[in-house]
C-alpha cells in the first residue's frame, strides 16, 4: 500500500474517531439538557367507593372496568329501613308542631301573667312588710295599755294574711314561668327533631350511590344481595379518567435540569406510537432510601448504580395535557418521559 493510501487511511480513522467523540458529546449534552427516563408509570387519582350507610345492595348498575359519567347511578342500598326512619322523623316533627301550637294558644296570656304575678309578688311583699312593721310597733304599746288587744290581733291577722297572699303570688308566678318554660322546652325538642329528620333524609339519599366524576370502575367484586357498610374496605374503586399523570423517577443528579412548569414528552408502552405532551407538576421532596428508611409516610424508591456512585431517584409528577386516545392510559402502565424544557414564552430557561 502506498504512502498516500496509508495517510488517507489515518485521516479517515481520525475522522471517524473525531466524529464519534463529537457525537458522544452531542448525545451527552442532549441527555443532560433533556433528562430522559424509562422508570416511569402512568397514574391517576383513585378513590375507593365506600357507602355512608349500611345495607343490602338491591341494584347494581355497573360492571368491572366500565366507564361511567359524573352523576351516573352506581348502585342502590335497600332504602326501606331509611324510608321508615324518615317517616318516623317527619311524624315526630309534626307531633311537636301540634304540641307547640296548642301550648302557644294555652299560654299566650301567661306571658302577661308572669309580669302581673311579679307585680303581685312585689305588692304582697310590701303589704307583708307594712303589716310586720305595724305589729312590731303596736306590741310594745299593749303593756302600757295604749292599744287594745283587738288592735294587736288585727295587726297579727293582717301580717298572716299578707304572708299567705305572698305565698299565693309566688305560686302563680312560678306556674306562669313554668308554662312559658314548657314552651321553650318544646321548641328545643322540635329543633332536635328537625336535626333527626335531616339526618334521616341524608341517610336515605346515601342509599343511592352516584359517580362524583367521569371515571373507570376497577376492582368490582360484589353483586346484588351483597351487604355493604361504612368502613375501610371499599365496594370498588373509581379511577378519575379526566386527568392522567406520569410519575417518572429521575436521578438526583438530573433534578437541576427539571422544574415545575417545564414541558415533557411522554410515551406510554401500551401503545408507544403515540406521543403525548406533558407539564411537570412537581418534584418529590422526600423519598425513603432502600437501605435507610426515614418515614413510613414517604415513598420508597430503589437506588440505581451509576458508575461507582449510587444515585438516588426522586419522583417527578408530570400531568398529561392531551390524553387522547384515552384507551392508551391505564394506571400502572410503563412509560417513558423526556423533559423538553420551558415552553415557548416561558418565564425562564432550564439551568445548565
Amino acid at each position: 500500500m502506498s504512502e498516500r493510501h496509508r495517510a488517507l487511511g489515518r485521516l479517515v480513522g481520525m475522522g471517524i474517531v473525531a466524529g464519534a467523540v463529537i457525537l458522544a458529546v452531542v448525545v451527552i449534552q442532549r441527555v443532560v439538557r433533556h433528562p430522559q427516563t424509562d422508570d416511569a408509570v402512568v397514574t391517576a387519582d383513585i378513590i375507593g367507593v365506600v357507602p355512608q350507610v349500611s345495607g343490602t345492595i338491591t341494584e347494581l348498575h355497573v360492571k368491572d372496568n366500565q366507564r361511567v359519567k359524573r352523576g351516573d347511578l352506581l348502585f342502590v342500598i335497600d332504602p326501606r329501613p331509611y324510608e321508615f326512619a324518615l317517616q318516623r322523623a317527619r311524624a315526630d316533627v309534626a307531633s311537636l308542631d301540634g304540641e307547640i301550637e296548642v301550648t302557644e294558644r294555652r299560654i299566650e296570656g301567661q306571658r302577661f301573667a308572669v309580669a302581673a304575678a311579679k307585680a303581685t309578688v312585689q305588692r304582697m311583699e310590701a303589704q307583708l312588710k307594712n303589716a310586720t312593721d305595724t305589729l312590731n310597733r303596736l306590741q310594745p304599746l299593749l303593756s302600757r295599755e295604749f292599744v287594745t288587744p283587738d288592735k294587736i290581733d288585727q295587726a297579727r291577722t293582717a301580717k298572716l294574711a299578707a304572708a299567705a297572699g305572698l305565698d299565693e303570688a309566688h305560686q302563680r308566678m312560678d306556674q306562669a314561668e313554668k308554662d312559658v318554660g314548657d314552651l321553650e322546652a318544646l321548641r328545643a325538642k322540635r329543633d332536635a327533631a328537625l336535626a333527626a329528620r335531616g339526618k334521616a333524609e341524608l341517610d336515605l339519599d346515601f342509599c343511592y350511590v352516584r359517580a362524583q366524576f367521569d371515571a373507570l370502575v376497577v376492582n368490582l367484586h360484589t353483586a346484588i344481595g351483597g351487604f355493604v357498610a361504612p368502613g375501610p374496605v371499599p365496594v370498588f374503586s373509581l379511577v378519575d379518567a379526566s386527568t392522567w399523570y406520569v410519575l417518572a423517577d429521575y436521578r438526583e443528579t438530573e433534578l437541576a435540569h427539571i422544574a415545575p412548569g417545564m414541558e415533557a414528552e411522554v410515551y406510554v408502552l401500551t401503545n408507544p406510537h403515540y406521543r403525548f405532551r406533558g407539564i411537570v407538576q412537581g418534584i418529590g421532596w422526600a423519598v425513603n432510601p432502600e437501605d435507610q428508611p426515614i418515614s413510613p409516610g414517604v415513598p420508597q424508591i430503589k437506588r440505581e448504580l451509576n458508575w461507582v456512585h449510587i444515585a438516588q431517584r426522586f419522583p417527578v409528577r408530570i400531568r398529561v395535557e392531551n390524553p387522547d386516545p384515552p384507551d392508551v392510559f391505564r394506571v400502572g402502565a410503563s412509560a417513558v418521559a423526556i423533559i423538553r424544557g420551558w415552553p415557548a414564552g416561558g418565564a425562564a430557561r432550564a439551568p445548565d
